[in-house]
């Protein structure tokens, strides 16, 4: 397993630096093409959602090998507010920010595996994985 590359969320271009990172990556592992749009669509929503909603917090992306698949993990971090309420926010359309609301959901759809954990004032923890056929 490679070390994992970080990318601190401070601005919008880090949006952009993380999302490039992630479908540069999945290209170097032989995704096709719809699955670099994915992960990168799904990199691009939770760095947003870290820009948009925290002081600050972080992108990492890594490639990982289980039972002979390879697959690319993303862990989006911050220490921001948290979310009050994960079902809720998993509820398609559902957005705080007055936007389409494909946010999490989207991303959970977009990816293979998903795991959220907020905890109020302390922050949020987003964890996805897409494994390459």
């Amino acid at each position: 397993m490679e070390m994992p590359y970080c990318i601190p969320i401070l601005t919008e271009q880090d949006i952009v630096t993380a999302r490039q990172m992630g479908r540069k990556l999945a290209k170097d592992l032989g995704y096709g093409m719809i699955f670099q749009s994915r992960i990168a669509t799904a990199i691009s929503e939770l760095a947003r959602n870290i820009f948009l909603y925290a002081d600050s917090g972080s992108v990492k992306i890594n490639i990982i090998e289980k039972e002979g698949k390879v697959g690319l993990a993303v862990v989006a971090e911050d220490q921001g507010q948290g979310i009050r309420d994960i079902k809720k926010a998993m509820e398609d359309g559902y957005s705080t920010s007055g936007g389409l609301g494909a946010g999490l959901p989207g991303v959970k759809r977009l990816m293979d595996q998903f795991t959220i954990e907020s905890q109020a004032g302390k922050g949020t923890r987003v964890e996805i994985v897409k494994w390459r056929d």
